[in-house]
């Protein structure tokens, strides 16, 4: 098909990017110069025979470690065994671009995008040059999420695409591709100041995190009449189209818990919103160094409920890492997590080390200051995102309304008769010249 759009027996790149890249003309026109690079093809254009070999090579590669290798060397120069900056950017950047095309969201430009790859690039590459292989492995070790979706996308699209090329069409639907970007909830109406934690930094806490956090939530449809009629005709289709007909999947929410800047500071305010929340949580964390005066943004991922003790908690999917102005992933694994405000004789405050002698953060009692490898930092503002499903908020303001109603009525007590004859109101009373009353 492609090689009748040429007119000719060959495909060149500006048809490819044109017809199969409609969307992302700069990745395909990028993937084909790696087709033609591999092929050795001594013509610009590349014959149907050899197209179809580079396709198939190109779907076979099953190895995370060599797909992301070989976004990494298409980004950048092809020749050459040394990564760019530019090359390592332009390859964030459109997986960030190819999330926001499907993403379910209102907004699909963040106006932070710059910093936050400018964070990761920073962190990349600490000197120069560098290969491709170290970039590779470092991606792999640190935020390995963020390409894979650039290979999914590329399959999808080579392997679809023939159909809205046949019917002169442009596949919008995005069938295929993985919905891990979270949706963020909105503040209040009057609301005018920003959430700390922005559309880019979701989307890089996403490709980060383990896939508890963002796991896209698996709604099937209700069980009717009209289901068990239409499974005979489904019956004789692939097993890839039948599981999208009946499973549909739909991206996490991320539920903002607690703001300091609505909520109020103090450890008893970050209680009240947080404890009861039964799902996985994120801990953002904006600190000014007093050294150096310079902003820092910090996320301590939680993979469970807070829960105040005297010893550290938290599972394998627990994790601390630096957004701004570095990204870095700091410590994550098992019991790395620390809260306690009451029990006397241990530490109090919020803390995440896997040395409790020597925590990496540490956040003092009244959750004003937090010291960071020792170093003290002011705390400018706490934000607490719940990763959970709805559910778990649910039962969180059940559990809220609850510990209210309990309290309104704790607040009345009916005594007897006999009691008040010998209770102290009513010796009171009668000391400052009552002695009748209802």
């Amino acid at each position: 098909i492609l090689a009748r759009k040429n007119e000719s027996d060959g495909i060149n790149d500006h048809i490819f990017a044109k017809y199969v890249f409609p969307h992302q003309p700069d990745l395909g026109l990028r993937l084909f110069r790696h087709f033609h690079t591999l092929s050795h093809a001594k013509t610009k254009h590349l014959g149907v025979m050899a197209f179809r070999q580079q396709c198939e090579r190109f779907m076979s590669v099953l190895d995370d470690q060599k797909i992301i290798e070989m976004h990494v060397r298409i980004f950048c120069n092809l020749n050459e065994e040394n990564a760019t900056k530019e090359g390592v950017k332009n390859l964030l950047k459109t997986s960030f671009n190819i999330a926001m095309a499907h993403y379910s969201g209102d907004a699909t430009i963040c106006p932070f995008i710059n910093n936050t790859l400018d964070a990761v690039i920073a962190t990349c590459f600490f000197q120069e040059p560098l290969s491709v292989g170290f970039i590779s492995r470092w991606i792999e070790e640190n935020c390995p999420r963020l390409v894979m979706p650039i290979h999914r996308y590329c399959i999808h699209l080579l392997t679809t695409s023939y159909r809205s090329i046949k019917m002169n069409t442009e596949d919008k639907s995005g069938n295929g591709l993985e919905l891990a970007t979270p949706v963020l909830e909105k503040g209040a109406p009057f609301d005018d100041s920003l959430p700390m934690l922005n559309l880019s930094m979701a989307w890089l806490l996403a490709g980060t995190l383990p896939p508890l956090y963002s796991l896209p939530q698996v709604v099937s449809p209700p069980k009717d009449d009209e289901s068990k009629e239409s499974s005979a005709a489904t019956a004789a289709l692939p097993s890839q189209t039948l599981l999208s007909k009946l499973v549909a999947s739909v991206p996490s929410h991320w539920t903002l818990l607690y703001d300091t800047r609505q909520h109020g500071v103090g450890a008893n305010r970050f209680l009240h919103h947080v404890l009861g929340y039964r799902g996985p949580s994120l801990v953002l964390l904006k600190a000014r160094s007093i050294k150096d005066n310079v902003e820092k943004i910090f996320c301590v991922a939680s993979p469970t409920e807070w829960k105040e003790t005297s010893l550290y908690t938290g599972g394998e999917e627990s994790c601390l890492v630096q957004l701004q102005p570095k990204f870095s992933v700091m410590e994550k694994g098992a019991r790395i997590l620390y809260l306690n405000t009451h029990i006397r004789g241990y530490p109090k405050g919020l803390r995440a080390a896997v040395d409790p002698r020597n925590p990496i953060i540490a956040v003092d009692e009244q959750f004003e200051n937090v010291a960071v490898h020792s170093m003290a930092h002011t705390l400018i503002n706490i934000e607490v995102w719940g990763c959970g499903d709805k559910s778990s908020r649910d039962v969180q303001l059940d559990i809220k309304k609850w510990q209210i109603k309990e309290a309104e009525r704790q607040r009345t007590v009916k005594l007897s008769a006999a009691d008040w004859i010998d209770h102290p109101d009513r010796y009171l009373l009668e000391l400052s010249g009552r002695p009748q009353y209802n």
